[in-house]
């Protein structure tokens, strides 16, 4: 009997875990070549593709579309990925999949999925439910708008969507609204287990609005500028590169070049930029350590070392005179000349002809 491998999946429904396995991360580790963290033209392994959780069906089922074409690039990888033990242990059932979570402020059911042919289906095909992740307030935080939600140090809420701007749609039992990234923070870890690594290639973005740094690890730039993104945090302040300078800069005062602008100004208009989360005062954390975060010092050293790599690759060779070539390349290398072999060698390998004819010339 072969060994076992998975021929087809059909994803019917999923849900936010409190604790991710992890196992993207992991399947990178073991091949990192086709992962391209070595070379990223080798990368073959395809994206996770990024949260966004919404208690709309229509979005639901569209990740869910999102999630079944990841699955399937998975499974047309080369044999030794898509039949390698830690990808197949990935897919195994566990005890806790068949456990509802229970309702508490940590684990409780939000939303569940039903198939896109639901028509045809009764109450009984709804899947289990979709879990969103759980947030607590660092502090006090007053709303500016109608569609914002003021939050009190301590709130515990649910997160709907982590939008790039860095104001996130959250939700509690009896009021929802957008409230900065900044003032959140996860229950069971200081970190951000979503946040992308850098990636000094950088990414071309334009700036729609000029900004002033109000702070020394910040960058200012005026509107039109180009620049490249090296960081995209999901604090919405993201580490951009203008020339050989970094920094931080709003990523809602970006947008990529030919991309229509006038969406991204009316939320400019309508919010405007997080607060970081350095400026926040009377911050309360329930973690002893805090956030990981790169320093700036780190980002230009890197991204120093990036691009001076790059020119080497793209710099050419230096022409050689036709005297050069002469000496050097110009002519066709010739073979290597072997040792003379000394006379009792000669000696011993000639034929037993030319060993008479020597000892009657002795």
């Amino acid at each position: 009997m072969g060994d076992t491998f998975i021929r087809h999946i059909a994803l019917l429904g999923f849900e936010k875990r409190f604790v991710p396995s992890q196992h993207y991360k992991q399947l990178k580790e073991m091949f990192p070549i086709e992962a391209g963290d070595i070379n990223a033209e080798n990368r073959i392994i395809p994206h996770l593709p990024a949260p966004r959780w919404f208690d709309g069906q229509r979005v639901a089922e569209s990740r869910q579309g999102t999630l079944t074409e990841y699955f399937g690039a998975l499974m047309s990888l080369p044999v030794k990925i898509s039949r390698c033990p830690h990808l197949l242990d990935f897919f195994k059932v566990r005890p806790d999949d068949l456990k509802l979570p229970t309702d508490n402020q940590v684990k409780k059911p939000e939303t569940y999925l039903v198939p896109k042919d639901s028509k045809n289906n009764s109450v009984t095909d709804i899947t289990g439910p979709i879990i969103l992740q759980t947030y607590r307030a660092i502090a006090d935080f007053e709303k500016s708008s109608g569609s914002q939600m003021a939050l009190a140090t301590g709130d515990v809420v649910d997160v709907v969507e982590k939008s790039e701007s860095g104001w996130w749609f959250c939700q509690t039992k009896t009021k929802r609204g957008w409230v900065p990234a900044s003032y959140l923070e996860p229950l069971d870890s200081p970190d951000e287990a979503e946040d992308p690594e850098p990636n000094y290639e950088g990414e071309p973005y334009v700036t729609i609005k000029a900004y002033t740094a109000q702070m020394e690890d910040e960058v200012s730039l005026q509107e039109g500028e180009t620049i490249d993104v090296i960081h995209k945090l999901l604090d919405g302040w993201w580490v951009v590169r203008k020339g050989d300078v970094t920094g931080y800069f709003p990523s809602m005062y970006l947008q990529k070049s030919g991309q229509d602008a006038a969406q991204a100004q009316r939320q400019i208009k309508s919010r405007g930029a997080p607060p970081r989360r350095s400026s926040i005062r009377n911050a309360h954390s329930i973690h002893q350590r805090s956030r990981k975060r790169l320093s700036q010092d780190t980002y230009r050293r890197n991204s120093v070392r990036f691009l001076q790599q790059r020119r080497r690759q793209a710099r050419p060779e230096p022409q050689r005179s036709a005297r050069e070539q002469a000496q050097t390349g110009g002519a066709k290398p010739q073979p290597a000349v072997p040792p003379r072999p000394s006379a009792d060698l000669i000696l011993h390998r000639c034929s037993e002809s030319t060993k008479r004819k020597l000892a009657s010339a002795v």
